[in-house]
This record gives structure tokens, C-alpha cells and sequence, in this order.
């Protein structure tokens, strides 16, 4: 009997999207932290460059050249008791045009007593009619510390780009001590380019942003106060349950790297990675 010729496409779809898996943790020995167990699949991968302070330094790759329809990564890093890592990307991270199944990312941090974590991706680039689920679930003792910030921007206005159609749903979960101290979920679908064009969404911006900070008061949220008359895109900031956060929007996303750079250098109790400073 011969094959239905839908069924055999999407077979076909579905065997050629890409997977990849990043599975590793990190402990402190004799007042350095060290990679410890460390598991790698598909097309994802990462490397260890020279550290930029007394921690670790973990730079992801994603040899499939970009995220497509249907694509699914995972990221998993534990950081055990007083261990430091920071964690950053090769590149910007580009989600192409999907026709079917949206990409999926799962993000996973976990955090001992005593350690930090710094997140600091390059930006996530959406092109048009890109489809993208993302997962970010953070778990970090009382006494942890964390700095994430995300960008994503919604086409590269620069070439002329702009994302008019597409879904990108960002859902995050920050527990502290095992408690759900934060969590959101956004949800942009259908047309995209209208709904960021709305005063009260984006009015108009191309690329937005966080940034979150544990732990974060009020002090240091009128320290990074200090410094936004000097920002060239928009900012708002505010702390509680323990924590601070930073949000952006900006046209494009040189202005919305620069301001998410001061408040990260505000934050940051270490130096930024190299990559970032190109």
C-alpha cells in the first residue's frame, strides 16, 4: 500500500531537524572552579575559553548555523557550592522563517549555596515568520547569586528587516530557597510587527530586553538610575522579593546591547566576557 504522501513530508520534516543537548556542572576545587561531568549531543556544543576572573568561562556553539522550525535544544548547568560560571555564546543566535512546528529551547540553571551564575547570551535574532518556544527555569539557593539578561530582537533593522508575522511565546520560572519567587510568561503571535508598534507593547521598537538580578534591592537600582539619562533606548527598573530587574526596549539592537552593557557593568561584580566587548 502506498504511503500517504502528507504523512511521508512530515516524516521526512521531522528527520531532518536539527536536536542538540548541553548537560554540565561545575565545582569549586582548592578555590577554582573546574568543570566537572559534562555531556554533549546533537549540534549544540560547548567550550571552556581562558576565564576572564577566578571563575569559569562556558561558551555555547550551535553548529547547525542557526534555529529553525521544529529544531529542539536543550541547556542544562548545575553550579555546585561557591563555584562561579559564566556562560555565553559564539555568536547571536538567529530563528529562521518555520512553516510548521514552532523550535523549542529549554533552559535550565541551578545555583548551590554561595555560587553565581552569569547568563549572557548575545542577542536572539527573530526573522520573519519565525516560530520559537523557549523555557527558562532557574533554581537557586538562598545564599546564590545570579545575573541573567536576554535580548531579542525582532528582525536586523540594519539590513532593512522587519518582523511583520511569526510567535515567540518566553516563558520564565525563578525559584529561591525552593520557593517561586518570579514567574512570567510572554506570548507574541500572529502579527508581531502591529502589536510591537503599539505605545503600550513597545511602541515602535525592534528589540527588547531583561535583565535579572539576584540577589537586587533598591540600592542598586537607583546606582543603574544614575546612568539611564545616557541610555538611547527606553529602561524601567525594579526590585523586590529580593531580586532586581531591568527591562529595555530600543529601535535597534546596537542602542539596546549599549544600555543593557551599562546596567550589566553596574551589576556585574566580574568583567563582561570578551565577546560582548567586540
Amino acid at each position: 500500500m502506498r504511503a500517504d504522501p502528507a504523512t511521508v513530508a512530515a516524516d521526512i520534516f521531522e528527520a531532518n531537524r536539527a536536536r542538540g543537548a548541553v548537560h554540565f556542572d561545575v565545582r569549586l576545587q582548592d578555590g577554582v572552579t573546574r568543570r566537572h561531568h559534562l555531556y554533549e549531543s546533537g549540534s549544540l556544543r560547548v567550550r571552556f575559553p581562558s576565564p576572564e576572573d577566578d571563575g569559569l568561562s562556558a561558551m555555547f556553539v550551535n553548529t547547525a548555523g542557526g534555529v529553525a522550525g521544529g529544531d529542539r535544544f536543550a541547556i542544562e548547568v548545575a553550579a555546585g557550592e561557591g563555584s562561579r560560571v559564566t556562560l555565553s555564546s559564539a555568536a547571536a543566535e538567529k530563528v529562521y522563517r518555520a512553516s510548521g512546528k514552532p523550535a523549542e529551547l529549554a533552559i535550565s540553571l541551578k545555583a548551590a549555596a554561595n555560587a553565581h551564575i552569569s547568563w549572557l547570551p548575545q542577542e536572539t535574532i527573530l526573522f520573519d515568520r519565525a516560530r520559537i518556544h523557549r523555557r527558562i527555569d532557574i533554581d537557586l539557593a538562598d545564599t546564590a547569586s545570579l545575573l541573567l539578561c536576554e535580548i531579542v530582537v525582532f528582525g536586523r533593522t540594519a539590513m532593512g528587516e522587519r518582523m511583520r508575522e511569526g510567535e515567540f511565546v518566553d516563558r520564565w520560572r525563578l525559584r529561591r530557597g525552593g520557593k517561586l519567587v518570579f514567574a512570567e510568561t510572554v506570548r507574541l503571535d500572529g502579527n508581531i510587527g502591529e502589536k510591537l508598534a503599539q505605545p503600550a507593547i513597545a511602541k515602535g521598537a525592534a528589540a527588547i530586553g531583561t535583565a535579572l538580578i539576584v540577589p537586587g534591592d533598591a540600592a542598586l537600582v537607583e546606582r543603574i538610575r544614575e546612568s539611564l539619562p545616557a541610555f538611547r533606548g527606553e529602561a524601567g527598573l525594579s526590585a523586590w522579593n529580593g531580586f532586581a530587574m531591568a527591562r529595555f526596549c530600543a529601535q535597534d539592537a546596537a542602542s539596546l546591547r549599549a544600555d543593557m552593557m551599562a546596567v550589566l557593568g553596574c551589576a556585574s561584580t566580574g568583567p563582561l566576557p570578551r565577546l560582548w566587548l567586540n
